[in-house]
């Protein structure tokens, strides 16, 4: 009796500490790819998350990757990664082309990318994705430009951040 009661406790508490205490990390992985001359960016977060901020932001009901999704959420993504996710690239602003989504469990990819790029010598990036509503939220960042790899933490206290190659 002694064993199914400390088993029963210690589940329980494990199982109250994950749900209590959830991390909040969203990764973007940056190549420059020179033969198209282009930067791929591949950015993925928790769908949840991602969704409750869009909401919240816009008003709206995504109800993301559901048979109820909103016919309307590229455009709202777009609208809320072009005011949180900000490139510059060799001290220039880019614009860049959303080309998609995709779910994996409870992840959602973003596949962004910038056109027209002949070389770079930095990227500056800056990302308060999901931070606004999830202030413990860490953004980590991998660039990799002719086979060099750096790194980027941001979170709320410092959301920009450089790269020199």
């Amino acid at each position: 009796m002694k064993k199914i009661f400390f088993i029963t406790v210690v589940t329980f508490s494990l199982f109250s500490f994950t749900t209590l205490h959830k991390y909040y990390l969203a990764l973007t992985e940056i190549e420059y790819k020179e033969n198209s001359q282009s930067v791929q960016m591949i950015m993925n977060v928790f769908i949840d998350d991602i969704e409750d901020a869009i909401n919240k932001d816009y008003n709206t009901d995504l109800q993301l990757s559901t048979k109820k999704e909103d016919k309307n959420t590229d455009s709202f993504i777009k609208k809320y990664l072009n005011k949180h996710f900000k490139v510059s690239i060799n001290n220039n602003v880019k614009t860049y082309n959303f080309i998609g989504k995709e779910y994996d469990g409870d992840i959602v990819y973003f596949y962004l990318e910038i056109e027209k790029i002949s070389s770079i010598t930095s990227i500056e990036i800056k990302n308060d994705v999901l931070i606004e509503h999830f202030p413990e939220q860490k953004n980590l960042i991998k660039a990799t430009i002719k086979k060099e790899r750096k790194s980027l933490f941001l979170d709320k206290k410092n959301d920009k951040g450089l790269l020199n190659f």
